[in-house]
């Protein structure tokens, strides 16, 4: 199927918005994230940055999404509909500030609260946006609701996902045009038995963008006139992306306002794609294609066009699920302005990646993380903390600089 832009842009145009990104915008927040031109001034070549992690919490159940509020604290989801609260000053609190296992379909490995996210005005609303399985049948569900106050939840949008349990997406996350973005799988098991990846009648495999800020007419939210398929016959008009099979965390740089998706592979590859504003539209190729090769033949169309990933590996050396990450915007290792790191659940390896200004990428791979990565965050300073899903833990993430070595994995030009 013919991938459909929503600006298309000249190629030259699109670097001059990355340059100008890197070196005019001010600082991305009040916080104290270091401004984008002097940082960017110091970053070194990612080959020459390692990760070094520092557990400070413990005792969480299955932690599976993090999120750093204005005033510093983060919010932890918890598989099973719990949402913990962490601070550096004071820890982890011992109980839940936020129960929603009324709701919630924890069944089978994938299921259950699944991504959280605060409200750009969360400091004066106090509003959270959920993905979850919802009770009874596992259907994708994405939701608002208070902090302390889960009586007053509203359902936003639902997608059913009844017959396997697995490839449930659930990321949430505000782009930087204001609009909410959710990320869902392709509806499970293996070789998406639905084809829903290429089919823009159903929002499995999609990343959707909709606007909260309204509704429209039994809608709780509005379709942004400008998503790409909103006069397409048949499409579902909350789609912005399509092609994807079971993207298990994207986050938006709060630079440039691209998306950074990791999207779980079938059995060859591993893959971390990379979309820009005008990108709107984009086909990310499964499942015709997993990673840059094909994969089914059937789902491929004549003259499609297909968004490859920016880098990509395979399940060799324990290699088994990405978990998607964030781009590095923090002030306390300015050398590392600008990477983006995404790492394995089972290997741990750290996959650091960053676009340069004539439109290729550096990678390397950059350490490893504690055991079971499910999740990559940042607090409201920019700095880096993961999840240890099964181990239960917490632990702060720093960037340390160490001489070039042989860095690993594909970079696709």
């Amino acid at each position: 199927m013919l991938r459909r832009r929503c600006r298309p842009v000249t190629l030259l145009a699109g670097l001059l918005i990355l340059a100008l990104s890197a070196f005019l915008l001010p600082s991305l927040s009040a916080g104290g994230v270091a401004s984008a031109g002097t940082s960017q001034a110091r970053a070194v070549p990612v080959a020459q940055l390692t990760v070094a992690s520092e557990q400070v919490a413990t005792g969480l159940r299955r932690p599976i999404a993090i999120t750093g509020l204005p005033d510093g604290r983060m919010l932890i989801a918890e598989k099973e509909g719990t949402v913990r609260v962490y601070h550096p000053d004071t820890g982890l609190a011992a109980e839940p500030i936020l129960d929603l296992t009324a709701r919630i379909d924890p069944s089978d490995n994938e299921r259950g609260l699944l991504g959280i996210t605060p409200a750009p005005n969360f400091a004066r609303t106090g509003m959270l946006y959920v993905a979850y399985t919802s009770l009874p049948a596992g259907a994708l569900t994405l939701a608002r609701v208070p902090l302390g106050a889960p009586e007053r939840l509203q359902v936003l949008l639902t997608q059913e996902h009844a017959e396997y349990g697995n490839h449930n997406g659930g990321q949430v996350a505000f782009g930087r045009d204001g609009y909410l973005y959710w990320s869902l799988g392709d509806g499970g098991h293996a070789y998406d038995p639905f084809k829903s990846g290429q089919d823009l009648g159903t929002l499995l495999g999609k990343i959707v963008r909709i606007d909260v800020n309204r509704a429209c007419g039994p809608k709780p939210y509005c379709v942004p006139t400008n998503n790409p398929f909103v006069r397409a016959a048949g499409a579902r008009p909350e789609i912005w992306l399509y092609g994807l099979r079971n993207p298990w965390r994207f986050s938006v740089d709060p630079v440039d306002g691209s998306l950074w998706i990791g999207d779980v592979g079938q059995g060859l590859v591993e893959e971390i794609n990379h979309i820009r504003p005008w990108q709107g539209g984009a086909n990310l190729g499964w499942s015709c294609k997993e990673g840059t090769p094909i994969f089914d033949p059937e789902q491929c169309r004549a003259g499609g066009r297909y968004t490859d990933p920016v880098y990509e590996y395979d399940h060799y050396n324990d290699n088994c699920s990405v978990t998607g990450g964030v781009v590095y915007r923090g002030s306390r290792t300015p050398e590392a302005w600008g990477t983006y790191i995404a790492a394995d659940y089972c290997s741990t390896r750290v996959f650091a990646v960053r676009p340069k200004l004539d439109g290729t990428y550096e990678s390397a791979v950059i350490g490893n993380l504690p055991t079971q990565p499910s999740a990559i965050a940042t607090d409201a300073q920019g700095e880096l903390y993961t999840l240890s899903d099964l181990p239960g833990a917490l632990h702060r993430v720093r960037f340390e600089r160490v001489q070039p070595t042989s860095g690993s994995g594909t970079a696709n030009r």
